[in-house]
């Protein structure tokens, strides 16, 4: 995979091949700031309105789990 900026994952949709399940759109992603390298995404939990107040629901899926990043999606094997 090329080495992508986190940036480049915003508002693309985070699909888990295992289930065909549509976890989200990836909110926020989290860095290796030695590296530089991104070490996980972020989806909202499925409640949007606590999601709102806290990020105890967020799904965080490393950066091994990702498999395909398409133009508009994330396929993940989670």
């Amino acid at each position: 995979m090329s080495k992508k900026k986190g940036l480049d994952f915003k508002h693309k949709e985070v699909i888990n091949i295992k289930n065909g399940t549509r976890l989200g759109y990836v909110q926020d992603v989290t860095a290796d700031f030695q590296t530089g390298n991104i070490k996980e995404i972020i989806v909202p939990g499925n409640n949007k309105f606590f999601s709102l107040l806290s990020s105890e629901s967020d799904i965080t899926i490393p950066w091994n789990y990702i498999k395909v990043i398409g133009e508009d999606l994330i396929l993940v094997d989670f």
